[in-house]
């Protein structure tokens, strides 16, 4: 690979492949293959620049010697891919998940998933799904707040798990906010049919939602485990009190409605108390706030935040209400001014 670039940049591809299906390999998993290489190598070796070498000979050493190295390159493949497939079933199954996509506080991302769904991650959340959704559902699990543009399958139907609540959908685009920080499962539809259910519901009763519509769960109810009685577990009749169902705005574009502000770089919060501001902030400009008081968390605060940096929405906050703050670094230190 010294010698010739060419190899050096098949070996970079061939690895990043290895990589991306894989994993790293761990040296104890791969001494054998390294000590082949290396005769392999070694063999391959030829003399150092002889002007009274043959030319003809010299360019059919190079490449045999190229071959030589290529091939150690597919062996090497081929028997992790053997290795791999005659791994005991218990082995395999011990990873069955992939690594979970991540949006970090203070960023988005935008991702395609196996089926060809598009999924959006607001910042501090994560999304973790199963193999490359070759069975017969398509199953995620998210922490945190994702609008999901979703591929249709039929018979094959896409499931979100999260807070306790499933929510089963065939080809739809829909938002779901549920940060462990909050109080409420949000789920907002805007194309197509959702079914929102409680797994552990033995009545397997669900709440159907349709375009433009808004499903409001609070998180103790998901989770409780005392079942609700018949009349009130027939979700398609007659809601519990619990849950609430709002209307959106169709006549509003998506880039204007509270509820995908985000996607569109925006920070919507309409009567929210400072504490949950404090929450969408810290995972908005990745910084910790910290309070001096409780006063200044009970404050019920409106607005939105576009282009402003930290410092500028501080200004604006204190402009507004009734606070100071202290920055320092990435910690802020608010207090009620009154």
């Amino acid at each position: 690979m010294r010698h010739d670039e060419e190899l050096q940049q098949q070996y970079d591809i061939l690895v990043h492949i290895w990589k991306e299906k894989h994993g790293d390999i761990k040296d104890e998993d791969n001494v054998n293959a390294r000590n082949t290489i290396s005769r392999i190598i070694n063999r391959a070796a030829i003399e150092p620049d002889d002007p009274e070498i043959d030319p003809f000979r010299e360019k059919r050493r190079r490449r045999r010697r190229n071959a030589l190295i290529l091939s150690s390159f597919i062996m090497v493949l081929a028997a992790g891919w053997f290795w791999l497939s005659n791994k005991p079933a218990t082995a395999i199954n011990k990873k069955t998940e992939q690594d979970p996509i991540v949006a970090n506080n203070g960023s988005r991302s935008r991702s395609l998933l196996p089926d060809g769904t598009i999924v959006w991650l607001n910042a501090g959340s994560k999304l973790h799904y199963e193999n490359d959704f070759n069975g017969s559902t398509r199953e995620v699990r998210l922490e945190g707040e994702a609008f999901f543009d979703v591929v249709k399958q039929p018979g094959r139907p896409f499931i979100v798990h999260t807070s306790g609540i499933d929510i089963r959908v065939l080809g739809t685009a829909f938002n779901v906010k549920s940060y462990p920080e909050d109080k409420t499962v949000e789920t907002t539809l805007y194309r197509g049919l959702v079914q929102v259910s409680r797994p552990e519901d033995i009545t397997k009763k669900s709440i159907q939602l349709r375009p433009n519509e808004k499903l409001i769960l609070p998180k103790q109810a998901a989770k409780e485990e005392e079942k609700l009685s018949d009349e009130k577990t027939d979700w398609t009749n007659q809601l519990p009190a619990s849950f609430t169902i709002t209307h959106i705005d169709s006549t509003k574009k998506e880039s204007e409605r509270l509820e995908t502000a985000w996607l569109y770089s925006r920070l919507e919060f309409r009567g929210d108390s400072f504490e949950e501001l404090a929450h969408k902030l810290e995972r908005w400009y990745n910084v910790t706030i910290v309070f001096a008081d409780e006063k200044v968390k009970q404050l019920n605060v409106t607005g939105s935040f576009e282009k402003e940096t930290v410092e500028q929405a501080f200004v604006g906050l204190k402009a507004a209400f009734p606070i100071n703050y202290k920055i320092n670094n990435r910690e802020i230190l608010v207090s009620s001014s009154q």
